[in-house]
């Protein structure tokens, strides 16, 4: 997208959302990051009936930020990402910046938006993006040196469905990273994940702190 391209969705995004823009330090590294101000403006009952879908991806959740300061530190240099449900873009920008080639993927057609506006702002880079549904999962995606996801298992079904899109798109000796603070799923994805050749080679407990928020994210690093 040319420069005039993304200051064109970035005025459309501003106009249809309420908006804020924060800065997050990744490591070393700050970033400027634009988002929805509450992601309760977002919830559509229509979506909610269809299938339950509620907007997650407009927060920044510790997660996300742990394993965004996590891939800001690997080598991207001529080697790809594929980003699972990237929300606002964090992850995807730090990707980015640390030289990846990067798609970044989500159910929601304005989180794909961000993301698009982010990455470029921040790192004057264009990610590709793609709406990807997990439960019908696209087989035009290509494989990637590395897969990567955030908070991705609230959800019982995302256990199975996560380590499937993490089979279909993972090359042979690349490496997928899931962060995860506890949720429902994780032992369902690991178990899956296995059951698909797909084994925890590390698991490390990152600790989150700030205010009142105190969190231990797991993160969960997988190879064939």
């Amino acid at each position: 997208m040319s420069d005039a391209e993304l200051s064109a969705l970035r005025q459309e995004l501003t106009r249809r959302i309420r908006t804020t823009e924060s800065a997050f330090c990744v490591g070393d590294w700050e970033v400027s990051l634009l988002h929805p101000t509450d992601s309760d403006d977002l919830i559509r009952e229509e979506d909610f009936v269809r299938d339950e879908r509620l907007p997650y991806w407009a927060d920044i959740w510790p997660s996300g930020r742990l394993l965004a300061a996590y891939v800001r530190q690997l080598d991207g240099a001529g080697k790809s990402l594929l980003e699972l449900g990237c929300g606002a873009g964090l992850v995807s920008t730090a990707a980015a910046f640390a030289g990846f080639d990067v798609c970044a993927t989500d159910y929601y057609d304005d989180a794909l938006d961000f993301t698009k506006v982010n990455v470029a702002a921040n790192t004057r880079r264009i990610a590709t993006t793609r709406l990807v549904d997990w439960r019908d999962m696209p087989t035009d995606l290509g494989r990637f040196d590395y897969v990567v996801g955030s908070d991705v298992l609230y959800e019982k079904e995302y256990g199975e469905l996560v380590a499937r899109a993490i089979d279909m798109t993972l090359k042979r000796n690349g490496e997928a990273i899931i962060a995860d603070p506890g949720r429902i799923a994780a032992e369902d994805f690991v178990r899956n994940a296995a059951e698909r050749g797909l084994r925890v080679v590390a698991r490390e407990e990152l600790p989150f702190v700030e205010g009142a928020i105190r969190q231990t994210i797991n993160l969960y690093r997988l190879r064939r």
